[in-house]
């Protein structure tokens, strides 16, 4: 009975017609008439609220079922499905609200559905989650209706469904395309001048002009009759790692997504792609301590490896401490390898407090320095000031942008390869500059 109870909902409709009725016997008191007429009216409407009921409640006329992926990619929009059926013999109006998990502060989705006896209905709608972690779905909630809409019953499907949202893996897959030699032209995508070759030897082809003369064999050139070169392609099995700086600076928000959630976004897809070029890929994250080190390796489960320890990467709010990244690159780290170091300055006293620190990683490694441009800045920098306000709002955002050029000037001068880059490019940006090194023979 309590379930009964629970489940049942009196419509709208049903409401406006009993205020009708109201009046109704409101004026029939000055209007004698309309007293019998107004009790005949409810009456009736009584009699069609049962029926409504009762055709409702003759048996479980509606199944559904919400339909999730294994995991969400965060950052981006990911499809949940829902399917209806109708196991009525007679059409049903419904109204679907699913109760969204508490991270998307969002509590007006209602979807109105009409559907014909037994018939079944399946559509999809996005979320786009900003954050890494567990989400909790709560109920499907099902109101279903006759043509009458006196009543409603209420249905509940799927209670507390949980999903992780993980590392941009659907940013991964859309660049899985740059892993291939012959790269197509698109925008964003620069083209790489290779200068000179690395020395691991792949084959001997014959000569097409503007292959490098320096590299013809001069004995398979007798042996054949025709000028022959040896081919070289880029080293293979080199240590990557991606080092993300957890600290408090990381924190800051770019179009609802942090700095830290942009730098695990690219590690991802970066780690991706130079496995796929046979390195071997690691990783690793601090800020006051090491909190996730996983060894270089090209072993096939190492992707998954490095999405769970993303998948757990938080920052703490603490000063990232450069001395103990050295001493721990230094320890664990012993051969020569490309350190991608996913980090973030604002201030030139920042970065010349690391810089010590970040010299000696770059003489024993090839270090990639990866730091962000502040869009909000340089968004300023391009407005029309209306007044003395905006023009003084203008000057200081022009001196934050002009900062991050000379940092990234300091940072050249001592030797160490640097990217300057807006957050929603990060992941090309650091692939193009992995690329780039390779091309050049630099690691």
């Amino acid at each position: 009975m309590i379930s009964f109870i629970k489940s049942l909902y009196l419509g709208r409709r049903l409401f406006y017609i009993l205020f009708g009725i109201s009046i109704l016997f409101l004026l029939s008191y000055w209007i004698e008439f309309l007293y019998s007429p107004t009790w005949i009216t409810a009456s009736f409407i009584l009699v069609l609220l049962f029926f409504d009921m009762i055709a409702l409640y003759r048996n479980n006329g509606i199944e559904a079922d919400r339909m999730l992926p294994e995991k969400f990619s965060n950052s981006d929009e990911n499809n949940v499905e829902i399917n209806i059926s109708n196991k009525y013999g007679f059409r049903v109006y419904t109204e679907v609200i699913d109760e969204i998990p508490v991270q998307f502060q969002k509590r007006d989705f209602l979807k109105k559905i009409v559907l014909q006896a037994h018939d079944q209905i399946v559509f999809d709608y996005k979320l786009k989650p900003l954050h890494r972690g567990e989400y909790v779905f709560g109920n499907l909630n099902l109101y279903a209706s006759t043509f009458l809409k006196l009543a409603k019953r209420r249905y509940v499907f799927n209670k507390d469904q949980m999903v992780k949202v993980y590392p941009s893996f659907i940013q991964m897959k859309k660049l899985d395309f740059l892993a291939l030699d012959q790269k197509i032209s698109l925008h964003g995508i620069k083209r790489i001048r290779r200068i000179g070759h690395t020395m691991e030897f792949e084959q001997i082809k014959e000569y097409v002009r503007g292959d490098d003369v320096r590299t013809i064999n001069w004995k398979a050139t007798a042996k054949h009759g025709n000028l022959m070169v040896n081919q070289f392609q880029d080293e293979r099995s080199q240590p990557v790692y991606s080092l993300i700086d957890c600290g408090r600076m990381m924190k800051m928000p770019f179009e609802g997504l942090s700095l830290l959630d942009y730098a695990i976004n690219s590690t991802l897809a970066f780690s991706n792609i130079a496995l796929k070029k046979k390195d071997k890929v690691g990783m690793m994250s601090f800020s006051n301590k090491v909190d996730n080190l996983q060894k270089a390796s090209s072993k096939l489960n190492q992707l998954s490896r490095i999405l769970e320890a993303l998948y757990n990467v938080d920052t703490g709010f603490y000063d990232s401490d450069f001395s103990l990244l050295y001493s721990r690159v230094r320890k664990h780290i012993s051969h020569r390898s490309l350190l991608m170091l996913y980090t973030n300055f604002e201030h030139m006293s920042g970065l010349k407090r690391q810089l010590p620190f970040l010299t000696a990683l770059s003489k024993q490694h090839l270090l990639v320095v990866i730091f962000f441009e502040n869009t909000e800045m340089t968004r300023l920098t391009k407005i029309d000031p209306e007044n003395v306000s905006e023009s003084a709002h203008q000057t200081i955002a022009e001196q934050f942008s002009n900062n991050k050029l000379l940092m990234a000037k300091e940072l050249h001068r001592h030797g160490i390869q640097t990217l300057l880059t807006p957050p929603e490019d990060l992941s090309i940006n650091a692939i193009n500059k992995y690329l780039e090194i390779k091309s050049r023979g630099l690691l």
